[in-house]
């Protein structure tokens, strides 16, 4: 059994997951508004209470289910899946990405479009004003 408890260490996955993001105990602490020490006493802690795993999750991005349910395992398939033709087993640890941050790249995008057809509108009423005067 102690590998299930191993496996089953939320600590121990949301430093995993912090890690993967690229973050800081010291970031995740301020998001959180307490103390680096606090972040690293949660990390080190087998069991977290909901509330704090679902302030935890926003903060780092996923989804309470997603701290739960992450495994290295799957991350480690994931990645090795993304190089084979037949990604149909990758299909199995859901999405591979954070849907959020595609609809932000996607709004980013839109707006530099808008800003350059505004700037092309501008030109072209400029270039209008030139041909009157």
């Amino acid at each position: 059994m102690q590998t299930k408890t191993k496996n089953n260490h939320i600590g121990r996955k949301i430093s995993r997951i912090r890690e993967l993001r690229g973050m800081k105990q010291e970031t995740l602490a301020e998001e959180l508004g307490i103390s680096q020490q606090a972040v690293s006493n949660i990390e080190n802690s087998e069991k977290v209470d909901d509330a704090k795993l679902e302030e935890i999750a926003k903060a780092l991005g996923v989804t309470k289910e997603g701290i739960e349910n992450f495994s290295e395992e799957a991350i480690l398939n994931i990645i090795g899946n993304t190089y084979h033709v037949d990604n149909s087993s990758a299909v199995n640890y859901g999405c591979t990405f954070n849907p959020l941050d595609k609809l932000m790249e996607a709004h980013e995008e839109n707006k530099k479009l808008y800003e350059r057809l505004l700037q092309a509108e501008k030109d072209k009423v400029a270039y209008l004003e030139k041909l009157i005067k």
